[in-house]
């Protein structure tokens, strides 16, 4: 490939706003698809070794120059410098439920989050990450969402397959285990101290006539209260 078409790719892929398919990128070019991925896969080599603080990188289907992965501290530091608004951990929950089970209606987004998602999937909209992607053939015809090329650009990926496996997200069989008996101890313990204090008898712990019960507990049986006994503030006492 000669130095300037090498060059002409650079210009356009630097001044577009978003990805540059391949294939438009061939024709602008006048070469093959081929050859444009072939000088792509080059600059990308050369850059790498130049050690350059951008890559030319290949997301949303399209090419786009993006800063080094090494110089996002600094990047972040620019870019967030006076900016306040950030997505909320209830639109981070629906865009990640959206982006690993789309197609997804929104009752099926409630199921999950166990709350109405409608506000934060407006929100989501606006923002340029999820849009309608088609209709549910089932009863009703319900909207279907997905992700959009917005969001595959914002996270650097070409598809959503290059997600990560959502298995790395979650917490190991022993770990859950571990959890799950840890909740088994503390019902069981909360079930007994409550039948303890405020609970009913059950079982064979029965009361018999015998027995008198104080705001406090169960007198057992053998022990008499005689009619001088007062029960004062939860404890019995003599009366004066």
């Amino acid at each position: 490939m000669n130095d300037e078409t090498r060059r002409a790719f650079e210009a356009i892929v630097l001044v577009a706003s978003d990805p540059v398919d391949p294939q438009l990128l061939a024709q602008l070019l006048e070469v093959s698809q081929a050859d444009v991925e072939a000088m792509a896969a080059e600059l990308t080599r050369q850059y790498e070794a130049e050690n350059r603080g951008f890559q030319l990188v290949r997301v949303a289907g399209g090419y786009r120059f993006q800063s080094h992965v090494d110089a996002a501290p600094y990047v972040e530091r620019f870019v967030l410098e006076g900016q306040s608004a950030r997505l909320s951990a209830a639109a981070l929950e629906t865009l990640a439920i959206v982006a690993y089970k789309q197609p997804i209606s929104r009752a099926q987004v409630a199921s999950i989050r166990g709350v109405d998602p409608d506000g934060v999937l407006r929100t989501l909209q606006q923002r340029g990450y999820v849009e309608p992607i088609g209709r549910d053939a089932g009863p009703g015809q319900a909207t279907m969402w997905g992700t959009t090329p917005t969001f595959l650009e914002r996270l650097g990926l070409d598809s959503v397959d290059q997600l990560p496996p959502i298995a790395d997200f979650l917490p190991g069989a022993d770990v859950v285990e571990a959890l799950e008996r840890g909740l088994r101890v503390d019902s069981a313990s909360d079930s007994q101290a409550e039948a303890t204090s405020d609970g009913p008898v059950s079982g064979d712990d029965t009361v018999s006539d015998d027995d008198i019960v104080s705001s406090e507990g169960i007198v057992s049986s053998g022990d008499i209260v005689s009619s001088d006994d007062v029960i004062t503030g939860g404890s019995i006492s003599d009366s004066a």
